[in-house]
């Protein structure tokens, strides 16, 4: 039940970023700086397994994001409405995103793959220090073209959201090792918020490499389906 709890405390606290930065790179390192070497490396092996063998336990992952994004939604909407943490509504929204996520699977990978394209899209408008109050607009071309490219192309869809997901968790945890490990060798905190195009290219370059990767081992794998 604690796990819940703070997975809530981390859900409220991130919808109260402030309406000044619409980056929320405050929030991005502090979720930075509080992992421990423990929790980094872990961070590290599944977003390695991720990017890797995505396309293998996609439909595991497909069903943990949404039983996160439920878990969201419930807390946010008890928020809403009601006010306090909104546990317990956000503990049914899990369960049930969880459960027709499994039924709707395809659906669910295409919706991923949107998002993750929008994220993308949203990170290249503000490597280019282009007006940070329209980044919706970037986000919202990437959403588009990954939508698109996802109901098209099925496999592009799982590629894409594994490869973006397992970039996110390895990028989050060697950073957290720097910033813990060599903090006189390179100043990450220097890098997150000076240097803008840091972040975006961080998460581009590893995502790159599984998408080519996972591409290599699905063409190689007759028996693997969606």
């Amino acid at each position: 039940m604690d796990s819940f709890a703070i997975i809530a405390q981390t859900v409220e606290t991130a919808s109260e970023v402030s309406q000044g930065a619409v980056v929320p790179v405050d929030r991005i390192w502090e979720q930075i700086t509080s992992l421990g070497l423990l929790e980094a490396l872990t961070f590290i092996s599944f977003g390695v397994v991720c990017l890797f063998y995505g396309w293998r336990v996609f439909k595991i992952l497909v069903t943990v994001s949404f039983a996160l994004i439920g878990l969201f939604v419930g807390v946010w909407t008890n928020k809403m409405l009601i006010g306090g943490s909104g546990l317990w509504l956000g503990i049914i929204c899990m369960v049930l995103f969880a459960f027709f996520s499994v039924p709707l699977m395809r659906w669910g990978v295409c919706i991923l793959g949107a998002a993750a394209g929008g994220i993308l899209a949203g990170g290249v408008w503000y490597a280019f220090k282009l007006p940070e109050q329209y980044i919706w607009a970037g986000a919202l071309v990437g959403i588009i073209a990954g939508g698109m490219i996802s109901f098209i192309i099925f496999k592009i869809a799982v590629m894409l959201f594994t490869s973006f997901g397992g970039s996110v968790l390895v990028v989050v945890g060697v950073l957290a090792i720097m910033y813990d490990y060599m903090p006189t060798t390179v100043d990450v905190q220097q890098l997150i918020y000076n240097q803008k195009w840091f972040l975006p290219v961080a998460l581009l370059v590893p995502m790159a490499v599984g998408i080519f990767l996972q591409n290599k081992f699905i063409k190689s794998s007759k028996d693997w389906s969606v």
